[in-house]
Order: C-alpha cells, then sequence, then structure tokens
C-alpha cells in the first residue's frame, strides 16, 4: 500500500477526481490503481475564496510498489505504515471488574474488558440514552430537572450531548480503532479520515446504544439508575461498592469514570481521604453569531460544496488565556444543569449542523490560586456559587444572556437584535457582570477585540453571550500512580472526571489505558 498526501482538489470534486490526482502522482493510468482509501481529508481556506479540500489517501496499485515509488520520484509519496491495535488478553478473572460511568471513558474501558473476555459490571447513575433523551428534551421545553439523568448524565456522558467532535490534539494508536468502533455503532464512515469528524447529538444517541448492546452480548452487564455511593476497603485495598439502594457490590478493581460533574462523588471520595488535588479549569460564557457570517469571514464568500464553517481562537493576556473552546456550527446552546438551583450552558450540534447559528464556549483560564474557596474541591464550590447566581437572576432554568455590543459598552441588554439565542428554555437578557465573576469579565471585554482581528465578525455587536459555561473541564483531579491506581489499591480514576482528558476522544483513550492496566495485571495474578 503507497501512501500518498496533499492531493489539492476544488470543493467541487468527485471521487474520480480523486482517483484520477492519485494516478497523475504516481504516474500512473488510473487503471493500475485497485484499490484507493482515503486516510484524511482537510478544507484549505488559507487562501480565500480559493477553498481545496486536501487529502492523504492509500492506494493499493498493480505490480511492485516499491519499484513504482522510487520511478515515480515523488516526495508525496512512501509505503504505508502498518500498525492496528488489537486488545490485550488476559485469563478470565475470579471477579469481574467494575466500572462506574458510562461515559466515553468508562464505555471503552467496558469495551475492552468485555473484548478481553472479562465481562464487566457497568454502573451508570442516569437512564439509557433513549429514556435520557426525552427526559433532556422536556427539561429544555421548561419541564423539570431530573438531577441524576440530564445532559451531564446518562448513557454516552456528556459528550452525547455535544457536536460530537472527535479530534484530539493526542496522538495514541488507540485513536483509529476507536473511530472504527464507533462506525461499526452506526456513524458515518467520513470520521474515519476527516481532519475534524464530528458526528453529532442525534446520531450519537443512537451509537451508545449500539456499543452498549455490544458490551452486553459478550457477557458484559449494564445498569442504568445505579448511583454509587460509597466504597468499602480493607487495608489500601477496595473490597466493594455501595449503591443508592444499599446494594453492596464486592470487586477489587473499579474503573472510575464519574465524569466531571459527579460533585457528590467527589465529595464523597474526599471524605474517604482518596487523594485528590484542584487543577486548572476554564469558565466563560457561550457566544453565539450567524452561521452563515462565520462561513462569510472563514470561506470568502457562500460555497454550498463546503460544510459550515468552524473557527478555534485563543487570546494570551497577562493574567491567563482567553479561548474558544467546544465549537458547534449550526448548533444550540443547551441547558446542561445537573444540580437543582443552578443554571449551566453548553453547546450541541446535530449531524448536519443545519442550525442557523454557530456557537462556541468563550473562556477563561482559572487556576487553584485564583479559586475563593481552599482544599481540593474548591474549584467545584466555585462553580456551584456562579451557577447558582445564575438561577437567582433568573429565577428559574432560564439563562442570563447579553449582546457582545451591550457587554462591551458596560450596559443590560433588553433584547437580541440580529442573532437570535438558541438556549432553552429560554433567556433572561441582563447585565452578566452581576453573574459572573469581575475577573471572567474582564478578561473577556479584553480579548473580544483582539479576537476580532483573528476572526472578523467575532465581536460583533448583534452576537450573544449567554452563560454561564462552568462545565468545560474537572475541577478536580483524582491522583493515581504510573500503573493508573489510586493509593487506594484497586481503584483507577479514568477521564475527563479525573482530571486526565479534556474531550471524547482523549476521555475514551484514557479509558482503555486503564482497562488494559487491569488486563495486566490480571495477566500477572494468574500466572
Amino acid at each position: 500500500m503507497i501512501r500518498l498526501r496533499d492531493i489539492s482538489l476544488p470543493p467541487e470534486h468527485d471521487a474520480n477526481q480523486l482517483r484520477y490526482e492519485a494516478a497523475k502522482n504516481l504516474k500512473i493510468p488510473g487503471s493500475k490503481i485497485r484499490e484507493l482509501t482515503i486516510v484524511r481529508r482537510s478544507v484549505d481556506a488559507r487562501k480565500k475564496p480559493e477553498i481545496r479540500i486536501i487529502y492523504t489517501v492509500d492506494v493499493r496499485v498493480e505490480g511492485n510498489e516499491k519499484k513504482l515509488l522510487m520511478k515515480a520520484g515523488s516526495r508525496r509519496a512512501e509505503l504505508a505504515p502498518v500498525y492496528r491495535y488489537t486488545v490485550p488478553k488476559a485469563p478470565k478473572a475470579a471477579q469481574r471488574p467494575v466500572v462506574v460511568g458510562f461515559g466515553p471513558a468508562g464505555m471503552f474501558a467496558a469495551l475492552v474488558l468485555a473484548l478481553a473476555g472479562q465481562c464487566p459490571l457497568v454502573l451508570e447513575r442516569g437512564d439509557d440514552a433513549l429514556t435520557r433523551k426525552q427526559r433532556v428534551d422536556a427539561f429544555f421545553s421548561g419541564g423539570t430537572l431530573d438531577p441524576q439523568s440530564n445532559v451531564q448524565f446518562g448513557e454516552g456522558g456528556a459528550g452525547t450531548f455535544s457536536d460530537g467532535k472527535l479530534n484530539t490534539g493526542v496522538n495514541n494508536p488507540r485513536i483509529h480503532w476507536i473511530l472504527e468502533q464507533f462506525v461499526k455503532a452506526g456513524a458515518g464512515e467520513d470520521i474515519l479520515f476527516d481532519a475534524k469528524p464530528h458526528v453529532g447529538t442525534d446520531v450519537l444517541v443512537e451509537v451508545v446504544q449500539s456499543i452498549r448492546r455490544r458490551i452486553e452480548e459478550m457477557g458484559g452487564e449494564v445498569r442504568f439508575r445505579t448511583r454509587v455511593t460509597g466504597i468499602k476497603q480493607t487495608g489500601d485495598r477496595i473490597t466493594a461498592i455501595t449503591t443508592q439502594t444499599g446494594e453492596e457490590i464486592p470487586c477489587t478493581r473499579v474503573i472510575l469514570a464519574i465524569g466531571h460533574s459527579a460533585r457528590d462523588t467527589f465529595r464523597m471520595l474526599e471524605e474517604m481521604g482518596v487523594p485528590m488535588e484542584p487543577k486548572p479549569f476554564a469558565m466563560g460564557a457561550r457566544i453565539e453569531h450567524l452561521q452563515k457570517n462565520i462561513d462569510l469571514a472563514q470561506y470568502g464568500g457562500e460555497n454550498p460544496a463546503l460544510p459550515p464553517a468552524d473557527y478555534k481562537l485563543a487570546e494570551h493576556l497577562e493574567d491567563g488565556t482567553v479561548y474558544t473552546f467546544c465549537m458547534c456550527p449550526g448548533g444550540y446552546v443547551v441547558a446542561a444543569a445537573s444540580e437543582e438551583g443552578g443554571v449551566v450552558t453548553n453547546g450541541m450540534s446535530n449531524s448536519d449542523r443545519g442550525g442557523e447559528n454557530a456557537n462556541a464556549a468563550l473562556l477563561v483560564t482559572v487556576r487553584p490560586g485564583d479559586f475563593p474557596y481552599p482544599g481540593p474541591l474548591g474549584g467545584m464550590l466555585w462553580q456551584r456559587e456562579i451557577e447558582e447566581r445564575a438561577y437567582r437572576t433568573a429565577g428559574d432554568y432560564r439563562a442570563p444572556a447579553q449582546t457582545v455590543g451591550d457587554f462591551l459598552a458596560g450596559k443590560p441588554s433588553t433584547g437580541p437584535a440580529e442573532v437570535k439565542p438558541t438556549y432553552r428554555p429560554g433567556v433572561v437578557w441582563c447585565d452578566l457582570n452581576t453573574v459572573l465573576p469581575e475577573s471572567i469579565t474582564a478578561s473577556l471585554k479584553q480579548a473580544l477585540p483582539r479576537l476580532e482581528t483573528r476572526l472578523h465578525g467575532f465581536a460583533d455587536p448583534n452576537a450573544v453571550l449567554t452563560a454561564p459555561e462552568t462545565r468545560s473541564s474537572s475541577p478536580v483531579r483524582i491522583l493515581r500512580g504510573e500503573d493508573r491506581q489510586s493509593k487506594l489499591r484497586g481503584l483507577y480514576p479514568a477521564g475527563e472526571g479525573a482530571g486526565y482528558a479534556g474531550g471524547i476522544m482523549s476521555a475514551a483513550i484514557d479509558g482503555m489505558l486503564c482497562a488494559e492496566k487491569i488486563l495486566e495485571e490480571i495477566r500477572e495474578e494468574i500466572q
């Protein structure tokens, strides 16, 4: 197989043109190509409005590929690397491992354990995906918040109600395997090669159920509405966990993949003396623009052959960094509360990214030294304080909102202009300085005009800020050693909630690595 990089085509190209360009680069007739597989596809908008689509492809050709490469003499071509992740094997342990939480980390930890024949038990505090979606939709429409099953908790974790982005800055050979499992579960094959792959909430709801059924078919068990409330130990070793029903489940190996919003579990761990520390994270607001204006700024014009445009911005200030996160083209700002009496925002989009608005988190980094509360849970307590203030401002689960123009001018907003907020169950127009800490609003005001110079229209006075965005990542790190275990032996903190990941892919990788450590331990124990 030959790997060929940097094939450049216009957005309106078709598969025949891609094949033709590959053959041209290799100096062979197109008929000599037996197989062509797209490895990577990205949009190059550096010379707008002349947008190009850039491909890396693997091709199988007739004849000796090494000789063909020498004859072609192309710097873009090389023999394709061959590597495939395989799930490690281990004898079946006498006691099945337990996975707490069924977000990306817990899901892929459980999948690896199931494929290795360990029949894991998964405990998820929220509902299955279909029931969860019904509860979330009802909440968006003004219904009651379910603290156990919401945008944060339930099958698939917080990532299910997001854009479903699967790109990551982590370079890990497990990435392609994870993408393959998503495709096998019903995601589109384009995630295998798009530079910025995404699935969308509407598809993820189905995908996570398919992965769960696969785990169950291999002997795993997934229990919903099962919240872990205690951990028992003998000496420094875990011996059992207890649930809200009072059930005690004997276990010696537990992957703790609780997500970044399991505040009651963080409190329980602190009371037990499980080592934790506060960690830096970020807070701010969601910013919404018209998607057509983002397309214009990024592409230099409209082109139906191009996907809705995205962006990623950062501005480094003296006191920290302001940056965009979880950008959702054609998406929606959603109600992401998980505790009664608090307002939280997040962003999501469906697979077609067909919404009128684009949105992203606009965040300010905060460090433990900035927290007004001491101890490992200081950041968590600060989050809660801001969320409760937002709830008091609105009087319910509507979110405080302000136009960018009014925010920069220092005056309360009384309603929208060109950009209509998408947050449900609705917004309350106000002055965000009464909701967010002054340290955060001051940084946002300083950064917005500078970000405007990087993306025209970003500081559009008509854009809408909806607050607060407090759950970008975990404010806590559950400490673990190189063997991925806590000092409480047998406890494997994993994923974003434990402070070791920052998105769907990195969380899934971390869950897999914890599962692999368990398999390694089982092999050593039985041998």
